[in-house]
């Protein structure tokens, strides 16, 4: 089989960035609906509603043990329309749940299905380049990635007002369609038949290990997942922040989407800079710029408390971020398990989502109607990103 033609860059770079998007779509669009879910389903402890957005991402972590296995035995796209299509009927069945655990198992059942466009998108990448140009090709992604968060808020809000919070997922139906559609159109299989490997659990299971007998591979992972905890962190109470600690919740979408917009400029200048100053630098920075940040947003809280425009400062530096360092350390876990690209992408993408899940959870319910406990946690998890990096890739 002759190798898959490669798509125009930006045509491919627009491709994968919304398929990366539809977790950023449905983990952002539903932030305006967390008040009225928690008002109907949720009414004596409203901090449960975060479970929302946590259970979906802990989904998405489950089923990426799997989608990546399955792309290297059946091709990348056959695993990509399925995930889509599973997270088409998550979605459905989230828009009729009557009470909060119907909803979070629906939403786990979501955030299954899109683990298969999320994980073996990155493949696709991995199939057609590696090594710096890799890293570039996935920042500008994640610019592109970055203009979802922005615009999500407003249109979750749009919907709710006009329909009520359940008509949000069918917007995720229709994302899904699009995105799948254009996959399956014009994108050609990068994975031909003869490199394909047997869906065998020893085999599986010896790919696993020969994936964290690489250092880059096992630092970078375990790097990934403080990252996602301080970002999942950091979406699960950002709405309770904007209205219960400043009073702002109605303006919440305006501000959430200049933050996301600021933030996408990381994403630019990661791939900018990237070339010239390499992966581990890049991710270096973003930890340890955020980790200097958030002692500061601690100390202003625990003393004459955080004003309004120093927290959105903060939380646009949470997403300046993640826009250095979550495209290097994918392209730097996998830069040395070509071979075996989707497994490999599996097991970052469950190790670390569901590592950050974990994290998330607890500072989330410790919302006290201030930022300290954010502050504090991830101020703890940048620092030992930082010094992982640091310390573990010399």
């Amino acid at each position: 089989m002759t190798p898959a033609k490669r798509l125009p860059l930006p045509e491919f770079i627009a491709l994968i960035a919304m398929h990366f998007a539809m977790v950023a779509f449905s983990i952002d669009g539903m932030l305006p609906a967390l008040p009225d879910i928690a008002e109907q389903l949720s009414p004596t402890d409203r901090n449960r509603a975060q479970l929302v957005l946590t259970s979906f991402v802990f989904g998405m972590g489950v089923g990426t043990l799997f989608t990546g296995p399955l792309s290297d035995t059946f091709g990348r796209k056959p695993v990509i329309i399925a995930g889509a299509a599973l997270f088409v009927v998550g979605a459905a069945l989230a828009a009729q749940a009557q009470t909060l655990e119907q909803l979070v198992a629906a939403r786990i059942l979501q955030g299954l299905g899109v683990a298969g466009p999320r994980i073996v998108t990155l493949a696709i990448v991995r199939d057609l380049y590696d090594g710096r140009r890799m890293a570039q090709i996935m920042s500008y992604a994640m610019l592109i990635f970055t203009l979802v968060p922005a615009v999500a808020p407003y249109m979750g809000a749009f919907i709710i007002d006009a329909y009520g919070w359940r008509a949000v997922f069918l917007s995720f139906i229709l994302f899904a369609v699009i995105a799948s559609s254009w996959m399956m159109i014009r994108q050609q299989e990068t994975l031909p038949p003869e490199n394909r490997r047997p869906f065998r659990i020893s085999k599986l299971w010896a790919a696993t290990k020969e994936c964290f007998s690489y250092r880059a591979f096992l630092v970078s992972t375990c790097a990934q997942a403080f990252s996602f905890g301080i970002l999942f962190g950091a979406l699960s109470s950002t709405q309770q922040i904007f209205d219960q600690t400043f009073g702002r919740g109605e303006t919440f979408p305006e501000w959430f989407a200049l933050i996301a917009l600021l933030g996408g400029i990381a994403s630019i200048i990661n791939a900018r800079l990237v070339i010239a100053l390499g992966m581990r630098r890049m991710i270096a920075i973003g930890f340890g710029g955020q980790a200097l940040i958030s002692a500061g947003v601690l100390c202003l809280g625990l003393t004459i408390g955080l004003p309004f425009a120093l927290y959105i400062g903060w939380k646009t530096s949470i997403f300046f971020m993640a826009g250095l360092v979550i495209g290097n350390l994918n392209a730097q876990a996998m830069e040395p398990v070509g071979h075996i690209a989707g497994l490999a992408s599996s097991v970052i993408g469950a190790v670390a989502t569901v590592t950050g899940v974990l994290l998330a959870i607890p500072v989330g319910y410790l919302f006290d109607g201030t930022t300290v406990p954010l502050s504090f946690a991830i101020m703890i998890l940048s620092a030992a990103g930082f010094f992982l990096v640091q310390w573990k890739l010399k």
